[in-house]
């Protein structure tokens, strides 16, 4: 694997901190909905950044 540099790593950190606050944002918002569909599309999305957060994760291994 090619070395990364250090402007790359900052900016990895940086969208891993942003997943990290979506994934906790949407979750806030899916138990304060009181509409099952809002609930499930919070969930939904809170899913996907989930897996967006974990892929970059799986790169940096």
């Amino acid at each position: 694997m090619a070395q990364i540099t250090s402007k790359e790593l900052s900016g990895l950190s940086d969208l891993l901190s942003m997943e990290q606050n979506l994934i906790a944002k949407y979750k806030q918002f899916a138990a304060d909905a009181g509409d099952n569909a809002l609930t499930a599309k919070y969930d939904q999305l809170a899913c996907r950044h989930q897996r967006h957060y974990d892929e970059l994760v799986s790169n940096l291994k």
